[in-house]
């Protein structure tokens, strides 16, 4: 299960919406920096409305959701990247994920303490962005005068090295590791590493709940360096995704349409999320149960059996394939394949976003 970790500085609402994404967690939430010293870690239901009619079609008795994992990460301030608030402890957890969800406050609340003195998301997150992209650098560094000796006889350290500077050189200038693009050689040799900024990020700009419909100066502004990045923003009230928690499902529709909004920008958030990370989903049916599988986007139908089960990948055969939209459609998997919809599809398939599969494999 690949992770997503909710960066931020203190006080702008992360551990409030890390306790909405995973609705009964226990991340402690209050008016101080660094309420949350260990990151909290939660199991998050990726929303998905496709499961419902694919059981209902086949008369399941479970629905299984596949899942993204966020993990809380205490709060960073401006010298991070020299130890700064504990900083070296959070930026190692960062380290540990996949992607980051950068909370950003484009709040007023003059009873919730700002670190920095006043709201300004603009800066707040270039505040962040530059102790990751310091911490990459110091690391980037050592890095490199490790391989000084190495690359005097070996072609591979030469290459790591040369990789390295360019990362260094658009760090230096501002820049994010995500901005240099890699060779299939070069990418392998520095994973080790873990670069910060290397990670796809999303920023999540919290509003109040006026602001939650269209916005405010504050998102937009998050808004437009998401663009000049090639990031994606979200917008998500972390307060008004805590009070769902406790509203039925009608009372719910009926709190977010006073609001404006179709829905919370937490099912936007976990949906941009999955996204991010590169991943699809596909689906197996049956009366036992309806169940989404995460896989990476180009995989093959064997690879796609091997994330159920190793031997599914070992034994491969073929993989009884239809798409969700034409199943929906047919209202059965035997009409499916009377329409000659269902598909036989062998080991150089890859897989599609939404397929319906059930495969064959030799044990």
């Amino acid at each position: 299960m690949l992770k997503a970790g909710i960066v931020g500085l203190p006080n702008v609402g992360k551990s409030t919406l890390f306790n909405a994404l995973v609705a009964n967690a226990q991340a402690q939430a209050a008016n101080f920096p660094f309420c949350t010293i260990e990151p909290n870690v939660g199991v998050v239901a990726v929303p998905d409305g496709r499961l419902q009619m694919l059981s209902d079609l086949s008369s399941s008795r479970e629905i299984v959701p596949t899942r993204v994992e966020f993990v809380d990460i205490a709060g960073l301030v401006k010298g991070a990247s020299q130890g700064e608030g504990l900083g070296n402890k959070f930026l190692a957890n960062i380290r540990e994920v996949d992607a980051i969800v950068h909370v950003v406050r484009c709040f007023e609340d003059d009873d919730v303490i700002h670190v920095s003195g006043e709201v300004d998301p603009v800066r707040d997150a270039e505040v962040i962005n530059l102790e990751l992209g310091l911490a990459d650098l110091g690391q980037i560094e050592k890095r490199r005068e490790r391989l000084k000796k190495q690359a005097r006889t070996s072609k591979e350290a030469q290459a790591e090295d040369a990789a390295l500077a360019r990362i260094q050189a658009e760090l230096e200038q501002g820049g994010a590791a995500r901005n240099v693009e890699l060779g299939e050689e070069e990418l392998p040799m520095l994973k080790p590493l873990g670069l910060l900024t290397a990670k796809p990020i999303i920023y999540a700009t919290n509003v109040s709940e006026d602001d939650l419909a269209e916005g405010n100066a504050h998102s937009r502004a998050v808004e437009e360096l998401a663009l000049k990045e090639g990031a994606e923003a979200v917008r998500i009230s972390a307060q008004v995704e805590a009070e769902l928690i406790e509203l039925g499902e009608a009372e719910r529709a009926d709190y977010l349409e006073g609001l404006g909004v179709s829905e919370g920008g937490l099912q936007s958030l976990i949906h941009a999320t999955y996204r991010l990370l590169g991943l699809r989903t596909y689906f197996t049916t049956g009366e036992k149960e309806t169940r989404a599988w995460t896989i990476t986007a180009g995989m093959t139908a064997p690879q796609a059996a091997g994330v159920i089960h190793t031997d599914f990948e070992r034994g491969f055969i073929r993989a009884q394939t239809v798409a969700y939209a034409q199943l929906v459609e047919a209202g059965s998997l035997p009409e499916a394949r009377n329409r000659g919809w269902l598909r036989s599809e062998g080991k150089e398939y890859v897989v599609q976003e939404g397929d319906v599969m059930e495969f064959l494999f030799n044990v």
